[in-house]
């Protein structure tokens, strides 16, 4: 029997558990020490980066901080698949991401973070370092919608914006009803589309989820919180950046013709646009993610995140449900 391990084939080249291979041309077994402790690590779930071959399709497929343009002809047409059952398929072409050069806005981190900030705090639970976070944690209940694999690009301003390796990432957003895990009566004991995952060595992380619903009196986003490392990525007084994603309007009106989007075609129409939001209504133009793929596939998304490491962590109060 074969017992050597075969790397998966992604655009950016051979991969093993999530990470390009440091040695192309030769077998998983042969990439060396560092490759093999970065494994190692892995496998105790302390780097949960099992997403790096879908995150590298993705940053060949969006240029951050400019407005996504969300097109039928961006991705192929592969086989159709069951809303909120698979991972998204467009496979972009356009240029690798940069960084950005400017620090991400901070923030509320509003009123369901689940981060200790308002008496909840999933983040001491097990099993947080994950890339799926579609699912809760005791493997329960899965949220359905649109699939969406998501991939933000970190970097440190103040080691002269290279990569930040080894930060952390939390997200958390609301399900296709607009309801958020351990706070809405009908969801209070699940902990789906909530996760942490851990920078590679570009910086990259990535999530795989599903396009957010729209609530009342809140334009579409997703919630994310930026952490030194993971081990301090279970106190939100160790957060270093608190910032939300902004979505554009094209992609969200197709997705909310979804039937499994009930009321969200309605409440993005009340708000009218970005502009009227009540978070991003001061310029959006650091948290507008790049997109591409279609409602019908799935999308994958990206955003260039830049932090201060030295800056000094700034907790906001829980707002309201408009937060």
């Amino acid at each position: 029997m074969n017992r050597i391990p075969e790397p998966d084939q992604t655009p950016l080249g051979p991969a093993y558990e999530g990470r390009l291979l440091d040695r192309p041309d030769e077998e998983v077994v042969d990439q060396g020490a560092g490759f093999d402790l970065r494994t190692l690590v892995d496998r105790r779930g302390l780097l949960g980066l099992v997403g790096l071959s879908a995150g590298a399709t993705l940053l060949a497929a969006c240029t951050p901080q400019s407005a996504a343009t969300v097109t039928a002809t961006d991705s192929p047409s592969p086989t159709p698949t069951p809303t909120g059952t698979t991972t998204a398929t467009a496979t972009p072409t356009a240029s690798a991401a940069a960084f950005a050069t400017e620090e991400i806005p901070q923030e509320t981190n509003g009123p369901y973070p689940a981060d200790g900030t308002n008496g909840l705090n999933v983040l001491e639970r097990s099993g947080m370092v994950r890339s799926d976070i579609r699912s809760s944690l005791d493997g329960g209940t899965t949220a359905e919608g649109v699939p969406l694999t998501f991939t933000f690009t970190l970097s440190d301003l103040a080691a002269g914006n290279t990569p930040y390796t080894g930060a952390a990432v939390y997200i958390w957003h609301c399900d296709a009803l607009g309801r958020y895990s351990m706070y809405s009566d009908e969801i209070v004991t699940e902990t789906y589309l909530r996760g942490i995952q851990v920078a590679d060595a570009q910086g990259r992380v990535t999530f795989t989820t599903i396009v957010p619903g729209c609530y009342r009196g809140r334009w579409t986003h997703i919630h994310f919180e930026v952490y030194p490392d993971a081990a301090s990525a279970t106190n939100v007084s160790n957060q270093i950046a608190t910032s939300q994603v902004a979505f554009p309007q094209d992609m969200l009106n197709a997705v909310y013709q979804d039937a499994a989007y009930t009321g969200s075609a309605e409440n993005l129409s009340d708000i009218g646009s970005l502009d009227n939001d009540n978070v991003f209504s001061d310029g959006y133009a650091l948290e507008m993610a790049g997109f591409a793929g279609d409602a019908r596939n799935g999308y994958v998304g990206t955003l260039a995140v830049a932090v201060d490491a030295t800056t000094a962590a700034v907790v906001s109060s829980p707002g309201g449900p408009r937060s």
